[in-house]
């Protein structure tokens, strides 16, 4: 759907999102970090952290970005896989 177009300023009707997941190494195990951004802005515009890599986590990221922003019209959101 966005056809490779991660170019940031492209503003459209539809808003566009990604999400990704890292992990951060800590003294008492690791700790997983899930993140939306508006590739438009390219501003982190939701995020997550939990201590396991479940489905949660993702979803938690997705709902703070809704949450933040209030999308009105449709959202094409892309991850590299995991997230959909």
């Amino acid at each position: 759907m966005l056809q490779r177009d991660f170019a940031p300023g492209r503003e459209t009707a539809t808003a566009r999102w990604c999400g990704d997941i890292t992990y951060i190494p800590t003294g008492q195990g690791w700790l997983y970090l899930a993140t939306v951004i508006d590739i438009s802005t390219r501003k982190v515009i939701g995020w997550a952290t939990a201590d396991h890599l479940g489905t949660s986590l993702a979803a938690d990221a997705l709902k703070a970005a809704c949450r933040q922003r209030r999308p009105q019209d449709p959202v094409i959101f892309h991850s590299d896989r995991g997230m959909h």
